[in-house]
């Protein structure tokens, strides 16, 4: 739903050890929601343990950032993941997850894909179905069902409705996309959106009208209760801050989608 509130929400937690990515501290203090790596493309129990914390301090809605088990390639290669076994891994994340945002005092609010993975349930319906089935499988231990974060139009949200999971759209102020609506690959050299105010006009254009332009100049259709500002790009703290900035300028009002 595209209108006047968007939740703001950006990837944390992305380090792994002595290694950090992510500027976790400074973001939870713009953003409503945390998409939290869950040790599968990034992230270790303290670093999730410190995140959880941070988030329920400042009162941001946790979020499962679910990926192919590859750190060494930081969740963005193509993998073929058998359906069972994804499903298992995508629930044994959220639990981990689960673990540290109730020490925290919080809980796990839903769950979202992450680079690779992000990309095939747009169009691989036997993988999004993997991934929703292991989102049930968590709910168990999440107090119900969870809310999935995606693209519009893609099978995972499909899937996800079908069996009652809430399906929240999104869209992604900092990269390019195609005419189709979808993300242009990471592969490209155009994927990302690295000019800061173009970033914002973006922002405020797809919360506020919808639409978005296109890689090959063409207007868009987007539909997105959530806008994503990714937090390992330069400047991630300082961009999210004008981009909430520009979104209240424009009336819009930012708050959590759950």
């Amino acid at each position: 739903m595209t209108g006047s509130v968007i939740d703001l929400n950006a990837d944390l937690g992305e380090g792994f050890g002595r290694w950090t990515l992510t500027d976790d501290e400074a973001l939870l203090s713009v953003v409503t929601s945390a998409n939290v790596a869950c040790g599968f493309h990034a992230g270790d129990p303290a670093t999730m343990r410190r995140v959880c914390a941070l988030a329920a301090e400042r009162g941001v809605r946790i979020g499962a950032q679910v990926s192919y088990r590859d750190l060494a390639g930081f969740g963005r290669r193509a993998m073929d993941v058998p359906p069972d076994e994804l499903a298992d891994e995508v629930a044994y994340q959220i639990g981990a997850l689960q673990v540290f945002a109730r020490a925290a005092g919080s809980r796990v609010s839903y769950v979202k894909p992450h680079g690779a993975l992000y990309n095939r349930v747009v169009a691989d319906s036997e993988q999004a179905e993997a991934v929703v089935a292991g989102v049930l499988r968590a709910g168990a231990v999440c107090d119900g069902p969870l809310p999935v974060l995606g693209l519009p139009g893609s099978k995972l949200l499909a899937v996800a409705e079908g069996v009652g999971l809430p399906a929240v759209t999104e869209a992604f102020a900092d990269r390019a996309y195609t005419w189709a609506g979808t993300l242009v690959p990471r592969r490209d050299a155009d994927a990302v959106v690295h000019d800061p105010e173009t970033v914002i006009a973006r922002a405020v254009g797809m919360a506020r009208d919808g639409l978005v332009t296109a890689i090959g100049g063409e207007p868009v259709a987007v539909d997105a209760r959530s806008l994503c500002v990714h937090g390992d790009t330069p400047g991630a703290t300082q961009l999210a801050w004008r981009v909430r900035g520009a979104l209240a300028s424009a009336g819009i009002r930012v708050e959590a989608f759950t």
